[in-house]
């Protein structure tokens, strides 16, 4: 797999919500503190998007996309100044695959999913990301479009199989916007933001990492990675640090407690053989390695020690009657 595949498999995002509202013209809602990843798009009308902690709220039309991977706060507003409605008080208890009328709608119509994702990886693989993902550029929103389109037909006009549809097009839509966003490189942070997923947009950076999750296993150096990428080694270093926030060799052994954390976690490998399929000797230096990354030994690991998936708040609530028109 390429490494976005490798990341998002050991995420292993779930969606618990995928579906769509229709707002009203004068909407000012307020949502709060969510775990995992949210992605939404604007299938027509335009709202304010205002991220709890971001600098500035961001102008929403048809047709963006966005993310919010960091769980902050965020309102959905067509006027900034008006008063906000709780979301809880709107959405109580969203049913998987359903869809709102809020305020009469016709205002600004919203669809896409709220993913929970492993929290024992989610630190980790999610903390380079920025608290907003916008993909705005028309080339990223006509590969969204399909994708859109066909969660808006499936909301409005359901079908036999609507549910499994609309959680399918929920995670295309996830991906096709960290596709865009990684496209988008650099340009897209507005520069300077360091991260894994920053780094794979560099070319040579990009080839690196794959490299690494292609044969965590091989004894790496840092002069073999170098010349892998045709590169010296102190530029390599100082680049690879500069993108990804990390040493090589870091990453490189902060990937492989990844990998082994999900083989214990769901799997029922000794830790002797998860050692020595990383490269490790011994599973002593395996243990010690885990341990100093993932926080606690391989063993605890297995039996739930870094156990910390949440689902969304509205999980644990009874699911009313949706208003739909």
């Amino acid at each position: 797999m390429d490494p976005l595949s490798d990341v998002l498999s050991l995420l292993k995002p779930r969606s618990y919500a995928a579906g769509g509202f229709d707002c009203g013209p004068d909407i000012s809602i307020q949502f709060h503190r969510h775990d995992g990843i949210k992605c939404y798009a604007v299938v027509s009308g335009a709202c304010w998007l205002e991220v709890e902690g971001a600098a500035a709220a961001v102008r929403l039309t048809a047709g963006d996309c966005f993310l919010l991977p960091r769980g902050w706060p965020f309102r959905l507003a067509s006027d900034l100044s008006l008063p906000s409605i709780d979301s809880r008080t709107l959405f109580p208890a969203v049913r998987r695959g359903g869809f709102l009328v809020i305020n009469g709608g016709g205002g600004c119509f919203i669809v896409g999913g709220h993913f929970a994702v492993d929290g024992r990886h989610a630190g980790i693989l999610l903390a380079g990301l920025p608290p907003i993902i916008h993909i705005r550029d028309e080339a990223d929103r006509a590969a969204l479009r399909w994708s859109m389109d066909r969660m808006r037909q499936e909301l409005r006009d359901p079908q036999p199989g609507a549910f499994l549809m609309t959680q399918h097009l929920a995670q295309m839509m996830l991906v096709q916007a960290l596709r865009a966003h990684l496209a988008q490189g650099a340009k897209a942070s507005g520069g300077g933001d360091v991260g894994w997923l920053f780094a794979l947009a560099d070319p040579r950076m990009g080839a690196a990492i794959a490299a690494l999750h292609a044969d965590p296993a091989r004894r790496w150096t840092l002069q073999a990675l170098a010349a892998h990428v045709g590169m010296s080694r102190s530029s390599f270093a100082l680049r690879f640090k500069g993108m990804v926030g990390t040493a090589p060799m870091e990453y490189l052994a902060r990937w492989r407690m990844l990998l082994a954390g999900d083989r214990l976690a769901h799997g029922g490998e000794p830790v002797s053989t998860i050692a020595l399929s990383l490269g490790y000797e011994s599973e002593s230096a395996f243990s010690t390695a885990f341990k100093r990354v993932m926080g606690c030994s391989p063993r605890q690991y297995g039996r739930g020690a870094g156990q910390a998936v949440h689902a969304p708040e509205w999980e644990s609530r009874p699911a009313p009657a949706l208003v739909a028109e």
